[in-house]
This record gives structure tokens, sequence and C-alpha cells, in this order.
């Protein structure tokens, strides 16, 4: 099943639709920055590093690959994955941090041309175009016809970046390095920005808001489609993984309103047609040009 030409990108569509439930978690669960930052961190390492104990066989030459550059890479992107994109949650509007996220298959094909000297093909850019104007549309605009721009959004928009950033360098990083054991590495980076987040808040205030949405995210929802997407990044492209990643930025919302009742505006529901109209037409066409080239 491994070797199917569309593994990689089934498994990365799984891990997306599995992960566009955590920003509804993170909304239900009405917590600060630092908090959603400690819980989801402590939650999601334990049940990766968990995941690493019980299912490695050579925890030796894992940990060698935990101390080498491309090991601590890893390891250090999902650190900063996880606490740039719950200040960004925190202090801006949900949009302009996706908006931000939304870069991760330029910076992957950036990535992967300068890491692995790997080509990406014209459709791929074609539908990266296509999909960030639709995401453009989708969070152009709150309420109104326009969002404010303040110190807090353009900080949110700069960590949604900064995230992108270091998806797409992990991504393309363990593609290049497919034996690297990524429950360990991401699961030491997410519990070592956990424990740091717990560090500076105390323990005393870890129990405010709303505790189960942010164990659910942190010891499931994660685990699960982060390994997902980490594994399927192995199977193809770091670009395809990513550009399915995008699905997010419009699902997540839907979610949202389902949940609390924040219903999307014309303009998520017209930049929404416009991405999933474009990955499924990238979709379509990749997987006929593979049955054509089998």
């Amino acid at each position: 099943m491994t070797g199917h030409p569309r593994f990689g990108i089934w498994l990365a569509f799984f891990g997306t639709m599995v992960l566009t439930l955590d920003t509804m978690l993170m909304r239900l669960s009405a917590m600060g920055g630092l908090q959603m930052t400690a819980w989801r961190g402590l939650c999601m390492g334990s049940v990766l590093l968990l995941v690493w104990l019980v299912r490695s066989g050579a925890r030796r030459r894992d940990l060698r690959h935990l101390a080498s550059g491309p090991g601590l890479t890893v390891v250090a992107c999902q650190f900063f994955n996880s606490l740039l994109f719950c200040l960004g949650i925190a202090l801006a509007p949900v949009a302009v941090v996706l908006f931000g996220l939304a870069a991760v298959p330029v910076f992957a094909a950036i990535f992967a041309w300068l890491m692995m000297a790997e080509r990406t093909s014209a459709l791929t850019w074609i539908t990266i175009v296509l999909v960030m104007g639709g995401i453009g549309i989708a969070v152009s605009g709150g309420t109104g016809d326009a969002m404010d721009l303040d110190l807090a959004t353009v900080a949110g928009a700069a960590m949604g970046l900064g995230v992108a950033v270091v998806l797409a360098l992990s991504f393309v990083t363990l593609r290049a390095r497919p034996h690297l054991p990524i429950p360990l590495l991401v699961g030491s980076g997410a519990f070592l920005c956990g424990l740091m987040s717990c560090a500076i808040i105390g323990p005393q205030d870890m129990g405010q808001g709303n505790i189960w949405p942010m164990v659910t995210t942190g010891a499931l929802v994660l685990p699960v489609s982060f390994i997902s997407l980490s594994v399927a990044a192995r199977h193809t492209h770091a670009s395809n993984v990513s550009l399915l990643m995008l699905l997010e930025t419009v699902l997540g919302p839907f979610w949202v309103w389902l949940a609390i009742g924040e219903a999307p505006t014309s303009r998520m529901l017209a930049g929404g047609g416009i991405v999933v109209a474009s990955l499924a037409a990238y979709l379509f066409l990749t997987m006929r040009r593979r049955r054509v080239a089998l």
C-alpha cells in the first residue's frame, strides 16, 4: 500500500482533514496563547514519545538521529511551529494567521529546490497561485469590507508566515532524510515547547479555561495529523502535502461555525470554493498523469 503512487497524497488528505478540527478546539478552550501552547505541546509530545518508545526497535540509532543536524532541524521546526501558531491565534484574527500559513507550498517548493534539487511542476505552481488567491479572498475582510491593520494583526500575520517556513522546512527535511524517526523528533519539539510554556505561565494557571478541548487536540488530533502529514511527505512532494494542508484554512472556519455558530462570510464561501475546486482539479490531473505514466 505504501508503494502505491497515490499513497502520499491520500495520507496527506487524511492528515489534513483531522487537522481541520484543531482551530475549533482551540476556540472552545478559551485559553491564552501560552496556555494553549503548554497543553498542546505536553499532550502531543507525550503521546508521540510514547509511540516511539513502544514501536521503535532501534532506540540508540534513533537517539543518534535526534542529535544530528537534520534531526535537530525537525525538532526546532516543531518547537517554533507550536509556539508561533498558538501565539498568533491568541494575538490576531484567525484569518490573518491562516493567510500567512497558506504560504507553506511556496516555501516547500523553495526548500525542495535548495535542498534536493527537486523541481516543482508547472501544474503545482499554477495551483499554488489559484489557491493563494482563493484564500486571499476567503480571509480578506472580517464582518466588513476591510480588515483593520494594527500591531497585533501584523504580528499575527508574521507568526503565520513563520509557521509556514518551519512547516515547509520540516516536510522537506523528512523527505530528504527518510530514516529520521518522526515520532521522536516531532514529539521532542512539541514537548519542549509545552514544557517551556508551562514554566513561563506556571502550573497554577494551567487549569484556566476549558481543558478538554486542548487535551483532545493535543493527545489525538495533532499526533494523528502530524504523523500522517510527515509520513506523507516521504511518499510525495512536500509541495503536494502543503497544498492539501491549505484545506485547513477553508474548512477550519466551517467547523467553528458548526460548533459555536460563527457563520462564514460570503468571501469565505467564495474563496473556499476556489480553493476546493483548484485542489480537486490538481489531484485529478496529477492522478491521471500518473496513470498514463504507468
